[in-house]
């Protein structure tokens, strides 16, 4: 059960840091607030806003509460496959995978003019900044949609209790979220000063509804919001192609997308709020979700309660432990290695991956163990594949 711990801000983070607890404790304090500041199991310290909060304001948004992976978010598929049906070959599917979704930074699809995807062509431009986009950011967005990124993104290929296989991928808006995000909070900041906001940390900048640099925002922020989901879809698309060249007659039964940093307008208590969702998923009594562990732990899909408690939003992950230099100051390649027996992963790259080492993430189990009042849990994952970029 959540933690009081004043009147604006409510907690289910049973492992909280002084840090997260002190920026959080600046977002309570904001006038803008539609009520308590929520922090989901998984908080801990971010930039910009607690990584794992959700934030109810009235007639203004933060953006960067809402970060700069706009969008980024889960997508699971499950398969007609058990685990009986996976090639022995496990790194086979790995580099299938690999060939069919690039991964690492800036990596994205070699695209003419006019080869666009058509979900991308259907998308069109951020409406807020089309006007002012370079060459450059065009071909972007054209070649990045379908990409997986770097850092904590990751595709896997995943064995539920009833040895079901999943395919599960976790990616946002990829370089034009971030440029169009990256934008909009040094306008933000700019804005403050004009206003006179009276801030305790120059990332709680806000833009009230009413103002040209609000509609600006939330035109971009929407737009990579679907940008965001889109990728998702295509680079899972191509996941399911990998799998269908290693096993015939694979099929798709079911597929969850879902966002867990964006920012939405929703109706809380009777009243009609912006909800930013940072580090969080909806978990309403009809919403299914995708909750991710950290490299070599478990994974969770999982089914809303609906609570009001927390604007009826759940934990997006694990949550960091330790900061990625603090990982790779503590951890090593060694113990990666043996946290990721029996998998096939990117073995060749695990001196850059000890970031994403499991010790340096909170224990996935008790994340859900402190929101069992949030969610319900309908499978549990263990992955055999895990692709990642850097």
């Amino acid at each position: 059960m959540p933690n009081q711990i004043n009147d604006n801000l409510t907690s289910w983070a049973s492992e909280l840091d002084d840090n997260a607890l002190e920026q959080a404790l600046r977002t309570a304090r904001l006038p803008i607030l539609a009520g308590p500041v929520c922090l989901m199991a998984d908080a801990h310290f971010g930039l910009g806003a607690t990584v794992g909060s959700v934030v109810a304001t009235k007639n203004a948004v933060l953006p960067s509460a809402v970060g700069v992976d706009i969008g980024c978010g889960m997508v699971a598929a499950e398969t007609n496959l058990t685990g009986a049906n996976l090639p022995d070959d496990l790194n086979h599917l790995h580099r299938l995978l690999r060939d069919r979704i690039p991964a690492g930074v800036g990596k994205g699809h070699a695209r003419d003019e006019g080869s666009e995807p058509p979900a991308l062509r259907e998308l069109g431009l951020p409406p807020g900044s089309a006007p002012e986009l370079t060459s450059r950011q065009l071909a972007t967005i054209a070649s990045q949609f379908g990409s997986l990124g770097s850092g904590n993104h990751f595709v896997e290929v995943c064995l539920d209790e009833r040895d079901r296989v999943w395919v599960v991928l976790h990616s946002g808006s990829r370089g034009i979220g971030n440029q169009l995000a990256t934008a909009h909070i040094k306008t933000a900041r700019l804005v403050a000063q004009e206003e006179g906001q009276v801030l305790e940390d120059r990332d709680l900048a806000w833009l009230s509804e009413g103002r040209p640099e609000f509609d600006a925002y939330v035109a971009d922020m929407l737009w990579a919001q679907r940008y965001a989901w889109g990728n998702r879809e295509q680079m899972m698309d191509a996941a399911l192609a990998g799998l269908r060249a290693a096993v015939p007659n694979v099929h798709e039964t079911e597929r969850i997308n879902c966002h867990h940093n964006y920012a939405v307008k929703e109706t809380h208590r009777g009243e009609e709020v912006w909800i930013t969702r940072k580090g969080a998923i909806r978990a309403g009594l009809s919403d299914k979700g995708v909750i991710p562990g950290s490299m070599g732990a478990s994974s969770f899909i999982v089914r809303g309660k609906g609570s009001e408690a927390s604007y009826q939003s759940s934990s997006h992950g694990a949550g960091r432990r330790l900061g990625r230099k603090a990982a790779f100051r503590q951890l090593t390649t060694d113990s990666l290695r043996e946290a990721m027996t029996g998998r096939a992963w990117d073995d060749t790259m695990a001196a850059q991956l000890v970031d994403e080492h499991p010790d340096a993430y909170k224990p996935i189990a008790q994340v859900m163990a402190d929101q069992a009042d949030l969610v319900e849990v309908l499978h549990e994952l263990h992955q055999v594949v895990n692709l990642k970029g850097t």
